[in-house]
């Protein structure tokens, strides 16, 4: 694991520990951007700043920067009354990508955060195959039912359960290809 990811992986550890988490706004661009801040803020000049260059990962261009902020109020804008609504809105914001980098890993905690302020639920991370996650969140832009089905079959109410937390926030990391293995 790189210095860079071991220090925004412990701003993550020290958001739920210190309880700042409860203290960013839910299913927000601007939550979403605390969220953002809070983790990278020790790394990079832009945390917590919608970007202003387009970006694309493996061929897939991400909202436009021209439209991005028009695109964020459209999205904080969409309902979040059922696991189908909150994921749509997740999907939406992934295609949106409002940040340079670190948006996979802000976004699945600001989806845990609409999940449990609304269902009382919160996806248990570490059962989520990464594979699997990321071919879902790569077609989630053309059909949402693949990336809704294996969420919602990882699903707990343990939401206060700080290993289910701190080992989902593990599993984010990974997902970008950081594993606190590679610790030195």
């Amino acid at each position: 694991m790189k210095n860079s990811d071991k220090i925004s992986l412990e701003n993550a550890y020290r958001l739920f520990e210190s309880n700042d988490i409860n203290k960013i706004e839910v299913g927000t661009t601007k939550g979403l951007m605390e969220l953002h801040h809070y983790l990278f803020k020790d790394l990079y000049d832009f945390a917590g700043k919608v970007r202003t260059h387009n970006i694309s990962k493996g061929g897939f261009r991400f909202a436009t920067a021209l439209y991005l902020n028009e695109i964020l109020v459209k999205i904080e804008q969409m309902p979040e009354h059922n696991f189908e609504e909150i994921i749509a809105k997740y999907i939406e914001m992934n295609i949106a990508h409002p940040f340079m980098e670190g948006n996979g890993r802000s976004m699945r905690i600001w989806l845990d955060m609409i999940l449990k302020a609304r269902l009382k639920k919160l996806v248990n991370w570490q059962f989520v195959d990464k594979t699997l996650y990321l071919q879902a969140m790569e077609r989630s832009p053309i059909n949402g039912l693949e990336l809704r089905t294996l969420l919602s079959q990882n699903l707990t109410d343990e939401i206060n359960n700080r290993t289910i937390i701190f080992k989902g926030i593990e599993q984010s990391y990974y997902y970008e290809g950081y594993r606190k293995e590679d610790e030195e």
